[in-house]
């Protein structure tokens, strides 16, 4: 494993180090230049200075060529285009009549790839080695001059082509992996909020409920009083470490713990509770998903119900597993469902899509006594 993922690193090193490739990177090239114009100086042409200007002209295009369509002001925009288009009669020119001419169709091709990175293939691979073969072939008239001028034309051009090409790939492949690490670190951060959204909202509803017992028993029954004044206590510890192994990011209440919170949150509120489960234990993704419909459901019964008895069912012998919170007299309507407000509240949107994520679906309606959560969710055996 060490190894692999020291291969791994320096293959991102050596794709980073790709951001290097520039205009001054092809402008070298130009030095190609050098063995036409030795010859006009050693007098193989007639007229030296006319074929001097014109190659002047040609390293000015060339150079032109390539330094605006590296510049993101000018890479979108005509010029480029306009500079290359320019250098096709200039190169025809001069390697039709120059000796050591027909060089300058490599060049010619290292700009019409830079200029076309998208769609040139055509013209690098086949029309620039096209016009410097019939260019040789009207000079000479042999074949092996034209071979080896198409030849020197395609490699150059082929070489950039597939080089540009290339680097977009990485630029592209760069740019997906920024954003799937920006979705990734979104998605993190609402999973985090969601369960510590639901962690405080349940645990926060039983200290409240039962300061409220404790308010109202502290006139009359002392020893009742604290005895739900340690139960704040403790359901305070168990909220304080189950909100640290949260922040550590392996918390998993199991559903028979959250039954018994159930019940003992349900029974400090007056509810009855009511629980009926069949069958055997259950894997454990299905089991933690099965303790959050438990732990909101049971959550919202307390808060927004007038229900005076609460039925929970459990069907685990079955494959989807069933489960659902059902409260009878007066319960909350769909509107008041949320742990907030709306059935849309971040509860039971936060809960809906933890099930629908398990492969699950979550339904919440009124009864014709008060209201029903049910959860189906696969068995994952």
């Amino acid at each position: 494993m060490a190894g692999r993922a020291h291969r791994k690193r320096i293959t991102d090193e050596d794709i980073e180090k790709l951001n290097g490739f520039n205009p001054y990177t092809l402008l070298p090239w130009v030095l190609l230049v050098l063995s036409p114009a030795s010859s006009v100086i050693g007098g193989s042409y007639p007229r030296p200075m006319a074929a001097l200007c014109g190659l002047g002209v040609f390293v000015l295009l060339y150079c032109g060529t390539l330094l605006t369509a590296f510049q993101p002001r000018f890479q979108n925009g005509r010029l480029p285009t306009v500079l290359a288009l320019l250098l096709v009669p200039v190169t025809g020119a001069l390697a039709g009549s120059l000796p050591h001419g027909l060089v300058l169709y490599s060049l010619l091709a290292i700009a019409g790839a830079v200029v076309v990175p998208d769609r040139g293939g055509p013209l690098v691979f086949f029309g620039i080695p096209a016009l410097a073969a019939l260019t040789a072939y009207m000079r000479s008239g042999q074949g092996g001059q034209v071979f080896d001028a198409a030849w020197s034309s395609f490699l150059p051009g082929a070489i950039t082509f597939v080089t540009l090409k290339l680097l977009s790939a990485v630029g592209q492949l760069r740019e997906t992996r920024e954003e799937l690490a920006r979705a990734a670190v979104a998605e993190e951060r609402l999973r985090f909020s969601r369960d510590l959204h639901d962690l405080l909202g349940h645990s926060m509803s039983v200290i409240a409920l039962k300061a409220e017992v404790v308010r109202r028993l502290a006139p009359t029954d002392l020893n009742a009083a604290l005895a739900q004044a340690a139960d704040i206590e403790e359901v305070s510890r168990k909220a304080l470490a189950e909100i640290r192994e949260a922040v550590s990011g392996y918390r998993e209440t199991g559903l028979s713990e959250e039954l018994e919170r159930a019940r003992s949150l349900l029974s400090a509120g007056g509810i009855e509770p009511v629980l009926h489960e069949s069958g055997p234990p259950l894997p454990a993704r299905t089991d933690l998903l099965l303790a959050w419909v438990v732990r909101e459901g049971v959550t919202n019964v307390v808060r927004h119900s007038r229900a005076k008895r609460c039925t929970i069912e459990l069907e685990r012998g079955s494959d989807p597993v069933r489960l659902s919170i059902t409260d009878e007299g007066g319960g909350a309507a769909p509107s008041e469902c949320g742990s907030d407000s709306g059935s849309d509240g971040n509860g039971l949107r936060g809960l809906k899509e933890r099930i629908t994520a398990g492969g699950g679906l979550l339904t919440a309606e009124p009864t014709e006594k008060g209201f029903r959560l049910a959860a189906v969710i696969p068995a994952q055996r």
